[in-house]
C-alpha cells in the first residue's frame, strides 16, 4: 500500500512537474531538497532529460547517488530553475536561509537562475525575516572579530556559532556569525546593512531573489509569487 505524502514530499513532487526536458536544475541542501532529488531522479529514470548543479557537497552526492547528471558550477553560463527550501519566508517573499551553511553557493545559485521555486510547509511562514531565528553571516576567519563589532555598532547581538567544541565552519572555510537585530528594521534594510559591511562573505536574507514559493499544508500546495 501506497503511503501518503507527506506536506514536504508534496511541494516536492509539484516542484518536480515545473521541471521540463533540457533544462539546468539547481539543486538545493535540506530535507525537503532531498525529497525534490528523489524525485527528479525517478522522473530522470522514466525519461526527463536534464543536467543538475548542486548549492552543495551533501546535494552533489546525495544527486551523484540517485543517478543525476551533474555539472560543475564553474562550467555553466545559466542556470533554468534552482529548487530550494527555506528556514522563514515573510509576506514579501524574502526569505532566511543559511542554518546549513552553504550560503554563498546557494545565493549564487539563486541569483543567476531564472528561476528560483522555494519549498516550504507553513511552519516557515513568518512576519518578519529574524522571527524565529537568528541571522547567519559568513566571515572571513581573519575578520570575524572586526566585522561583529560593526554589527553591534548596528544594534546586532550575537556571536560565533558553535559546532561540538569547536566553531562551526562553511564549505569554503568561513566562520559564521548567528546574529540577531532590532525587529523593527525590515528584510530589505537589514540586506542593504550587512551587505555594507566589509568583511561580510554573505549572509542569510535572500531579498527580492524567490520567484514562486510553494507551500505544503493539510495535503493542498499553494503557490505565491
Amino acid at each position: 500500500m501506497t503511503q501518503p505524502l507527506n506536506d514536504k514530499q508534496r511541494v516536492a513532487h509539484e516542484a518536480v512537474n515545473m521541471i521540463h526536458d533540457g533544462m539546468v536544475v539547481g539543486l538545493g541542501t535540506g530535507s525537503t531538497a532531498n525529497y525534490f532529488i528523489n524525485e527528479l531522479a525517478r522522473r530522470c529514470v522514466e525519461g526527463l532529460k536534464i543536467k543538475t548543479v548542486a548549492s552543495s557537497i551533501i546535494s552533489s552526492n546525495r544527486a551523484q547517488h540517485m543517478g543525476l547528471e551533474i555539472v560543475s558550477m564553474e562550467h555553466l553560463s545559466h542556470i533554468d530553475v534552482y529548487v530550494d527550501g527555506a528556514d522563514e519566508v515573510s509576506p514579501s517573499m524574502a526569505l532566511l536561509k543559511g542554518r546549513g551553511s552553504d550560503l554563498v553557493r546557494e545565493k549564487l545559485l539563486a541569483n543567476a537562475s531564472n528561476q528560483f521555486l522555494v519549498l516550504v510547509d507553513n511552519s516557515k511562514l513568518v512576519e518578519r525575516i529574524g522571527q524565529n531565528y537568528p541571522i547567519p553571516i559568513e566571515v572571513a576567519p581573519f575578520s570575524w572579530e572586526l566585522v561583529l563589532a560593526s554589527l553591534i555598532k548596528m544594534g546586532g547581538k550575537g556571536g560565533l556559532r558553535p559546532n561540538g567544541d569547536g566553531l562551526a565552519v562553511t564549505s569554503h572555510g568561513s566562520l559564521v556569525l548567528d546574529m540577531t537585530f532590532d525587529p523593527s528594521i525590515d528584510s530589505q534594510s537589514l540586506n542593504d546593512m550587512l551587505n555594507s559591511v566589509p568583511g561580510v562573505v554573505e549572509h542569510g536574507i535572500f531579498e527580492q531573489l524567490a520567484t514562486a514559493i510553494l507551500i505544503g499544508e493539510n495535503e493542498q500546495v499553494t503557490q505565491i509569487t
